[in-house]
């Protein structure tokens, strides 16, 4: 009985990741198959859409928080961190050495491009991490349903111009979303609720930046503010010692 709940609760926690890669490979599939029947605005307006929905979704979860004070300190030294590590730098980098690598001239090269290049901008990126993370921790799925509209349209866009190498992209999303997921779910039972709290509400503010970007109002460097996610944990744990130590 015991091992039917663990396996039900694993399968509940999974759910934002499974209609995530189910949203890429229907996409594709329509791409591939009625991609040059949707005019370009149309596109543009619905993903504008989506990204009015995420600011609602990060403004929700960056409400959450009990101490404001902790969210600035987790974004101050998560920037200072991830600036100094220049995460968004070194995954754009990795991005065009894993391009270069199984980009190369040969019979199956624009497969192995659609795949490669659609596979790196569904997995890296703050809402993957933060919808994976909020998925294991809160079972919450929101970010990453709202993540699969947006993968399922663009899915669409890249299979009509770049071929079936998109829904094999599904795979990796998969993998990596469901193991972030997964870990995050062992540390429930280890981190108090209001340390995940926190979390949330410091990713929700990143959630926000990735809304700003989609609509284009400004340009943040969410990636190299990831680090405060998890910053804000010790943080939490030493203002609740202050706090209780008062």
């Amino acid at each position: 009985m015991k091992e039917e709940m663990t396996t039900k609760k694993a399968g509940d926690s999974m759910l934002g990741t499974i209609v995530n890669t189910i949203a890429i490979v229907i996409g594709g599939l329509v791409g591939l198959l009625f991609g040059q029947a949707f005019p370009e605005k149309i596109k543009k307006t619905v993903i504008q859409g989506i990204g009015l929905a995420i600011l609602l979704i990060g403004g929700s979860m960056a409400l959450q928080t009990k101490n404001p004070l902790i969210l600035i300190s987790s974004l101050v030294f998560g920037g200072i961190i991830g600036e100094g590590i220049d995460i968004e730098l070194r995954l754009q980098h990795l991005g065009q050495w894993l391009e270069r690598k199984f980009s190369k001239k040969g019979n199956g090269a624009g497969f192995t491009q659609a795949f490669v290049t659609t596979s790196l901008i569904y997995c890296v990126g703050a809402m993957s991490i933060m919808g994976s993370l909020e998925s294991g921790l809160n079972g919450n799925h929101n970010i990453l349903f709202a993540k699969s509209m947006l993968d399922g349209i663009t899915a669409l866009i890249f299979a009509s111009s770049m071929g079936a190498g998109v829904l094999v992209s599904a795979l990796p999303v998969f993998i990596y979303q469901g193991s972030i997921t997964m870990a995050a779910g062992l540390l429930h039972g280890v981190l108090s609720t209001q340390v995940i709290a926190e979390m949330s509400a410091t990713g929700g503010l990143l959630i926000l930046g990735i809304g700003f970007n989609i609509l284009e109002l400004k340009e943040i460097k969410v990636g190299n503010l990831l680090p405060a996610i998890f910053i804000a944990v010790p943080i939490t744990l030493l203002i609740t010692r202050l706090h209780l130590g008062m």
